[in-house]
């Protein structure tokens, strides 16, 4: 008996096979492959469209192969990050170890200088958004808490600090081929996103200052620099620092910067990201930004770049989600058909399909404002500036807010819906990685401010600015390129809804004007979306 006859012997009279439907997925190249992203890409790129194509097609292929191949690798359980305090001296070292795939996969991915002055902004952003296809990976949260302490740095450079400026080199262009990551930590215990119950202690030492005290929720607990608040002694006020992890020569010996890592926490999604739990015991930290500043200075700049980050993200996780879901629905018969024949499976399918390319868009709009506004990242809107540029920064803070809640909640409905695509196999860790990445993404729903948090924002922002920008003047500003109907139907609501009682004492009258309020963010950033879908889709033909 032959090979092949033996091998079908085994199998008995099943001689099903995923092969087609794996070397489809495997032969993919997430850039080339989509055009949609490169459609988008165009529309908001003009004349850099050439240059940034051509980078990112250079580029894609290692996202698309082996850098998935690894997040794939280090996604198992028998990988993730854990501690070892302690080093065989009984010295305390507190090394959080990770596999060797993801060091590597960290490495080639900073390595890259997504961050530095030779790679245009358009170009970071697809590269990014590229990225966030893999889920967190290990590198995703680490890229962008690198972006606001490159940020941070750079908005408030201090000559009285070269080390400063050392840590932006190394962060930004990298020393010696060598890029550093950073790290934001500013959730304590009682607080969380509460930032004015910090009591994290900064006492004078100098020209710096030494930290006292423990924060509770440290993602990229493996960072070699963090943006740190706490409150300098004496002060009810709270600043900011940045604190390396290691003093120079300390590293290569383990000896941390005067704190220590006392665990790794498990959660739910990003899972090869350390998140730790922190104690400062003298640690040195240098001021960054105005003192007593800390917290405008932290959501005006570090979160403000983190929540639109994860716009980004979530429009990532549903590129590949609508992608992975039409191969399979292409591939596989059920019943006689192909998943992709049945009505409801292609409805399924083409929700999938517009809400990844309503959320791209969406990306795409608010960015390209971000970078036509010219550094807009301020603890506040600046009041001697002239009215039409503080509307425009307004626009964007709220954007950004409304782009964070909106894209996470509708993420987690189009990895589900996505995973449902695949039957029994989509529930299966190794068959596909969208179980992972929907986990991925309910986690990034919480970070930086959960939902009723950034929504109860978006509110008081709006109140507060109405005697120089009214609700409907918002509306129609936001919802440019819309029909007119849609805009004043939108704007009859919102300032109907700035007279409820929606941020009011718990009744059941604020209960109801709360859900209007949130159905109302939804459906609002949707004709956001939809407006920037058009003006996509509009240009390609």
């Amino acid at each position: 008996m032959n090979t092949a006859s033996q091998e079908q012997t085994k199998k008995g009279k099943n001689t099903y096979t995923f092969e087609e439907f794996l070397q489809k997925r495997q032969s993919l190249d997430w850039y080339r492959d989509e055009p949609y992203l490169q459609q988008a890409m165009k529309h908001f790129t003009g004349t850099e469209f050439e240059s940034v194509h051509h980078a990112v097609l250079s580029f894609s292929p290692a996202v698309s192969l082996k850098w998935n191949r690894l997040a794939e690798q280090n996604a198992r359980p028998e990988v993730r990050p854990y501690m070892l305090h302690y080093d065989a001296f009984n010295n305390r070292i507190d090394r959080i170890v990770r596999p060797m795939d993801l060091h590597q996969l960290e490495k080639e991915v900073f390595g890259e200088g997504l961050f530095s002055g030779k790679t245009a902004p358009w170009e970071s952003f697809v590269k990014r958004m590229l990225i966030h296809q893999l889920g967190e990976a290990g590198v995703a949260c680490p890229l962008t808490c690198t972006i606001g302490l490159i940020a941070l740095l750079e908005e408030y450079p201090n000559q009285e600090h070269p080390e400063l400026q050392k840590i932006l080199q190394h962060t930004k262009e990298g020393l010696e081929g060598d890029f550093a990551i950073g790290a934001q930590f500013m959730s304590e215990m009682q607080g969380g996103s509460d930032l004015p119950t910090n009591v994290l202690e900064a006492v004078p030492d100098g020209k710096n200052y030494r930290l006292y005290g423990n924060k509770f929720f440290c993602s990229v607990a493996h960072a070699d620099y963090s943006v740190v608040t706490a409150k300098i002694t004496g002060s009810d006020k709270i600043s900011t620092f940045i604190v390396p992890s290691w003093l120079p020569g300390d590293k290569e010996n383990e000896k941390r910067n005067g704190y220590q890592v006392n665990r790794i926490k498990w959660k739910m999604g990003t899972a090869e990201l350390p998140t730790g739990e922190i104690q400062y015991n003298g640690a040195l930290a240098y001021p960054v930004g105005p003192e007593g500043k800390g917290i405008a200075v932290a959501v005006g700049i570090v979160l403000t770049l983190s929540r639109l980050e994860i716009g980004i993200a979530c429009a990532g996780f549903m590129l590949r989600a609508a992608r992975e879901a039409k191969l399979y629905g292409d591939f596989r018969t059920v019943f006689g058909k192909k998943v992709k024949d049945y009505p409801l499976s292609a409805s399924t399918l083409k929700r999938i399909e517009n809400a990844a390319e309503r959320t791209t868009a969406g990306a795409f709009k608010i960015y390209d404002l971000f970078l036509k506004l010219d550094r807009p990242l301020n603890p506040g809107i600046p009041k001697d500036q002239p009215i039409e540029l503080r509307k425009q920064l307004f626009n964007l803070r709220e954007l950004v807010l409304l782009q964070k809640i909106c894209a996470t909640n509708e993420g987690a409905e189009v990895l589900r819906d996505a995973i449902s695509v695949f039957g029994g196999h989509g529930v299966m860790e190794e068959f596909s990685s969208l179980p992972r990445i929907f986990r991925d993404v309910v986690v990034n729903e919480q970070w930086e401010g959960p939902r009723n948090l950034l929504l109860t924002q978006i509110y008081r922002d709006i109140q507060r600015v109405a005697d120089w920008y009214s609700p409907a003047d918002f509306v129609e500003s936001v919802l440019q390129g819309a029909s007119q109907e849609t805009i004043e139907e939108y704007a009859e609501k919102l300032t109907n809804l700035m007279q409820k009682p929606v941020c009011g004492d718990v009744s059941e009258e604020s209960i109801e004007a709360a859900e209007e309020w949130d159905a109302f963010c939804d459906g609002f950033y949707k004709v956001y979306q939809t407006v920037a879908l058009q003006e996509i889709h509009t240009e390609a033909k």
